[in-house]
């Protein structure tokens, strides 16, 4: 059976550049080894950064060792369910992408929260700063 959305589709890639995805494919597909839950397809802002970092996630710093570059708002990135729900607790969340958030957030995170944040990537990144 192949990975599915929050809206009950096929899971869509979340992002390329940067490779996202627990297991670096592009997509929030996740399984037993993923026991953060990285299912939440989110356009990165700048708030969220520092908030994320804030409780101890600082996504900005590359890892090169890690294979991570540091994300910059404007970025697609699957992140931790719960650590989405912290920021929509302390008013920070990011912009949703829900065709490439995978169904397993929903453990976590109710669909009428994230429907709250669907976006469409916009053109213009530098909204998001």
């Amino acid at each position: 059976m192949s990975d599915r959305n929050v809206l009950g589709g096929p899971l869509q890639e979340c992002g390329a550049d940067p490779i996202t995805g627990f297991y670096r494919d592009g997509c929030c597909s996740t399984g037993p080894e993923d026991l953060g839950s990285h299912t939440v397809c989110t356009v990165v802002t700048a708030e969220f950064l520092d908030h994320q970092a804030s409780i101890g996630s600082d996504l900005k710093t590359p890892r090169p060792d890690n294979n991570f570059p540091g994300l910059q708002p404007g970025d697609r990135w699957c992140v931790v369910a719960v650590r989405w729900l912290h920021a929509y607790e302390d008013g920070a969340a990011a912009p949703v992408v829900l065709a490439a958030t995978h169904e397993e957030a929903l453990e976590v995170v109710p669909i009428e929260t994230l429907r709250k944040y669907a976006v469409d990537v916009p053109d213009d990144a530098s909204e998001l700063m």
